[in-house]
């Protein structure tokens, strides 16, 4: 398998979707400042959006950590 094969298929692997999961928790950090912010600034609508953004990362990880149950075996770096 060439190098070329295998680089388009990180995606789809076991480290590509740790990496995945690495940056989705990383985005959480930029979730939290926005959090503190709204409620020093007693802003509701800032809080909201960051409750929803806050799903999201959730909804994410969850979806991220099936696919990795789903790879199992037949991951496409391990030739």
């Amino acid at each position: 398998m060439s190098a070329l094969k295998k680089a388009k298929g990180f995606k789809k692997s076991r480290p590509g979707t740790y990496l995945s999961i690495g940056t989705t928790l990383f985005g959480a950090l930029g979730i939290i400042k926005q959090v503190k912010k709204a409620r020093t600034e007693q802003d509701t609508l800032q809080l909201i959006d960051a409750a929803v953004s806050a799903a999201a990362v959730v909804t994410s990880v969850a979806l991220l950590v099936r696919e990795l149950k789903r790879i199992g075996d037949d991951d496409v770096l391990a030739d």
